[in-house]
C-alpha cells in the first residue's frame, strides 16, 4: 500500500530549509571552487542575459554563499550596488565574508525571503536566481515580487535544473535515498530541484507573473571532478537536501545509504575521472 502524503506546510519547509542552510552554508562555500566549475558558465551566461553593466543596481535572490552576487559586483564596480539576498542568516554569513575578502564595498547582503521581499518597487535594473526558485514554495508569488521590484525596462534571469532524467548527478542519489528511507515520491506541485523542469512549467509561471516574452534555453551543466568517491563527499558536505532526506535514520543506516550510493556513482567514473551529466534552463524576461 502506498505512503500517505502529509498535507504540505509551506512555512514549516521554510522553516526547515533556513534550518538546513544554517547548518551546511560553510560546507557550501567550502566547495566554492568545485561548485563554481560546475555552474561558471551557465553562470555567466545567466549574467549576459540579464544585460548588467557598470552602474546598476541589482538584487540577487537566494544568493547562497555568494554566487552569483560576487560576479553581478565585478560587472557593475564600485559605482554600482549588488544585494545579496537568502532566507537563512548563516549562508548569509558566509557570502558576506566572501564580499569583503574580495573587498566588495558594492555588495549588502541582508536575511530575506524570496516570496516576500522587503523591498520598495521599482528598485532594481535586473533580478537574479541562481538555483533557487525550485525551492520556493510558492514560485508564481516570487516572480511577481520580483517584478514587483523591478524598475520598467529591467531584467529578470533565473537559472533551474531541468528534469530529473537529465541530472543523474542528484536524481539517482535521491532515487536510492527514497528507497532505502521508504520516503513517498514527492507531490505534484511540491518544491524540489526538478519541480520546474518539466516543458513549460518555468515560462508559464513567468507568463503569469506578467512577462510578456521569456526567453528559455537549455544549458549542459556536467559534474566533473576526480573520482566517484571525491563527488559523493560533496554530495555528503554540501547538498543538504540528500542529507535531510536520510536524517531519521539511525547513523549506521546512513552510512549503509552513502556506500551505496557511491557504488552507484562508480558508473560515471573512467580513466579521465569522473563525469556525471546535468543539464539547468535559463529563463530571462523584460518587466
Amino acid at each position: 500500500m502506498a505512503e500517505q502524503q502529509s498535507p504540505f506546510d509551506a512555512e514549516q519547509y521554510k522553516g526547515a530549509q533556513r534550518a538546513q542552510w544554517n547548518k551546511d552554508g560553510a560546507a557550501w562555500r567550502r566547495w566554492n571552487p568545485t561548485l563554481d566549475a560546475w555552474y561558471g558558465e551557465a553562470t555567466r551566461q545567466m549574467l549576459e542575459l540579464a544585460h548588467i553593466v557598470p552602474g546598476q543596481r541589482i538584487l540577487d535572490v537566494a544568493a547562497g554563499a555568494g554566487e552569483p552576487a560576487v560576479s553581478a559586483a565585478a560587472r557593475v564596480g564600485p559605482g554600482g550596488y549588488v544585494l545579496a539576498t537568502d532566507i537563512s542568516e548563516g549562508i548569509m554569513e558566509q557570502a558576506r565574508q566572501v564580499a569583503d575578502a574580495l573587498g566588495l564595498s558594492q555588495l549588502e547582503t541582508r536575511v530575506m525571503d524570496g516570496e516576500q521581499l522587503t523591498l520598495p518597487a521599482d528598485a532594481f535594473d535586473a533580478v537574479l536566481c541562481r538555483l533557487g526558485l525550485m525551492y520556493m514554495p510558492r514560485p508564481l508569488i516570487a516572480l511577481r515580487e520580483w517584478r514587483r521590484v523591478l524598475k520598467p525596462g529591467g531584467r529578470v534571469a533565473v537559472l533551474v535544473f531541468s528534469t530529473a532524467d537529465r541530472n543523474d548527478w542528484g536524481a539517482l542519489p535521491a532515487s536510492i535515498i527514497r528507497h532505502r528511507a521508504r520516503l513517498p515520491a514527492p507531490a505534484a506541485g511540491q518544491p524540489g530541484p526538478f519541480s520546474l523542469g518539466a516543458p513549460g512549467v518555468l515560462e508559464g509561471f513567468f507568463r503569469q507573473a506578467g512577462f510578456a516574452s521569456p526567453e528559455v534555453q537549455a544549458l549542459p551543466v556536467p559534474h566533473r571532478i576526480g573520482s566517484a568517491k571525491e563527488y559523493v563527499r560533496v554530495a555528503r558536505e554540501a547538498f543538504g537536501g540528500l542529507n535531510a532526506m536520510m536524517a531519521h535514520l539511525p547513523a549506521p543506516e546512513r552510512e549503509s545509504i552513502w556506500n551505496e550510493v557511491a557504488a552507484a556513482m562508480g558508473r560515471f567514473e573512467s580513466p579521465d575521472g569522473f563525469e556525471v551529466g546535468g543539464e539547468c534552463l535559463l529563463v530571462a524576461a523584460t518587466k
